[in-house]
């Protein structure tokens, strides 16, 4: 599957560079849900929650409510999780809480799973230079997403995989790294983080990895009609 992208700073819908430089405003959420209207889903990141700066919950709300979403950003207690599958997401993304500096969150895992069903849980494994990062990919542990693979897979339904050393800077992403990653599980795997051209899309595709795609996007880069055809 193909995922259009709407990350949340402030209100609005931004696109970053590696998670830290804004790059570009987009139009309104509701414009860009609008835009968005031929993907069967659509991936939400409030990205003030993601660096526990404040939220965008009315934005969430809202796109949860007129959308097939899976919504990640701040997502740190089985209330919060909760709480966006009432509104109406689809799955739930979950990256800095599924993690210790020890390794995984086997208890908080465990219980979101058993709070809202590990088929509607994805785990974030967003990596930079080989590593995991976390707390909106300001923070680097010490664990890579090929060996933490596995060992989420009894906890969730799948996983996104961002690399985040390409993310929003249109220079390709990582192909090689993506099919590594699908050799390491058998679950549902997203990948994001540097997506460009249209060849790189089917290649993920080919590998069954879906990809979720924003700079690309909002730049005129790749065509929204060229992407629904490729979906369908």
């Amino acid at each position: 599957m193909i995922f259009p992208c709407i990350d949340l700073m402030d209100g609005k819908v931004v696109q970053l560079v590696q998670g830290r430089e804004k790059a570009l405003e987009a139009d309104s959420p509701e414009e860009m849900l609008r835009r968005f209207a031929k993907f069967p889903e659509i991936q939400v990141i409030d990205l003030d929650a993601a660096m526990g700066r404040g939220s965008n919950a009315e934005s969430v709300r809202m796109l949860a409510a007129r959308a097939v979403t899976r919504v990640g950003g701040g997502v740190r207690t089985v209330e919060r999780a909760r709480a966006l599958l009432e509104q109406g997401a689809h799955k739930v993304i979950v990256g800095t809480a599924a993690f210790t500096a020890q390794g995984i969150d086997e208890a908080f895992l465990s219980e979101l799973g058993r709070a809202i069903g590990r088929e509607r849980l994805l785990i974030a494994v967003d990596s930079k230079d080989g590593r995991i990062v976390v707390k909106g990919w300001q923070e680097a542990t010490e664990f890579t997403a090929e060996r933490m693979l596995g060992l989420l897979e009894p906890y969730c339904g799948g996983f996104l995989a961002t690399w985040v050393d390409r993310e929003g800077m249109m220079q390709g992403t990582d192909l090689a790294w993506f099919r590594r990653l699908r050799a390491a599980t058998t679950l549902e795997l997203t990948a994001a983080g540097g997506i460009t051209t249209l060849d790189e899309v089917r290649a993920l595709l080919d590998m069954n990895v879906n990809a979720a795609l924003g700079m690309a996007i909002y730049t005129g880069r790749l065509s929204l009609d060229e992407l629904a055809k490729l979906a369908a």
